[in-house]
């Protein structure tokens, strides 16, 4: 009723049927309801007066730091008792050695007493140490392979 009564005020043709004191009371009415806010954008900021203690600032994208992964050393140990060709044969199926460069680990492995197969990142090495030492149990050799922290 109220939308219609508004809709009809606009062309003035349903106010001579409605009394005076039903005129006041819709004055009253819509004299009492808020401002009707318009969608047509985003509302009102306040005014800014400059104070120094207002609680407006400056923005500031901060990028995030990055570094590069740290790497891992695979190293092979020594032993008594692993045979020199498996050691070979581990550096090529495993490290992707050639056979001049995984015979150059092998005697380093056994003159030294350690040798480095490969740096890598976290992952890659943790799952070739365990790979190795996997591949060396099953074939019955005391093959051991660890990783530590390249400097």
């Amino acid at each position: 009723m109220w939308a219609a009564l508004g809709a009809q005020d606009m062309s003035g043709q349903i106010w001579s049927n409605v009394s005076e004191q039903d005129k006041t009371n819709v004055a009253t009415v819509v004299g009492a309801l808020p401002p009707v806010k318009s969608n047509s954008g985003p509302p009102a900021l306040p005014p800014d007066d400059g104070d120094a203690n207002s609680s407006t600032g400056t923005l500031t994208k901060t990028r995030p730091q990055v570094k590069e992964p740290s790497m891992f050393k695979v190293i092979l140990l020594n032993d008594d008792f692993t045979p020199m060709d498996f050691v070979v044969h581990v550096l090529r199926k495993f490290f992707h050695k050639v056979d001049p460069e995984a015979t150059a680990i092998m005697l380093q492995v056994h003159h030294q007493g350690a040798g480095v197969a490969g740096v890598f990142s976290h992952e890659i090495a943790e799952t070739k140490v365990y790979l190795v030492n996997e591949y060396s149990k099953q074939n019955q050799h005391p093959l051991k392979c660890i990783m530590e922290k390249d400097q």
